[in-house]
């Protein structure tokens, strides 16, 4: 058996600008020579990319569920079930409508961004 102690855990300390761990880490990693403040000039003036992921088929669903109810809510008609069903009807048959248009939105991002994949 040992006699040593046993090390204590080091846990990261908090950022004082964003109070947040991993920023704290992000910026000990990029440290040079021992200047912090010169690592978080570096960390500041970097710009974040919106890089596109792949949704799994569950979150899919939802974010079809979504827009289909928020389209149908902006809808002008006299009762939940008649915008809804008018939305439903443009959706499916037609591929048109509000959220038809948002989904496609949504892709045309992606794809302008597509460039951003390698990010991950």
């Amino acid at each position: 058996m040992s006699r040593r102690g046993t090390a204590k855990k080091k846990t990261a300390e908090f950022d004082p600008i964003s109070c947040s761990r991993v920023v704290n880490m992000l910026v000990n990693r990029m440290m040079k020579h021992g200047k912090k403040s010169l690592a978080y000039q570096n960390f500041l003036s970097s710009r974040t990319y919106k890089v596109p992921v792949a949704i799994p088929l569950p979150q899919g669903i939802l974010l079809a569920i979504r827009w289909l109810l928020e389209a149908s809510r902006k809808r002008s008609g006299t009762s939940m079930t008649s915008q809804l069903s008018s939305e439903l009807i443009d959706a499916a048959s037609k591929k048109r409508g509000k959220a038809i248009r948002k989904k496609e939105e949504t892709h045309k991002r992606a794809e302008a961004s597509r460039s951003f994949a390698h990010f991950r």
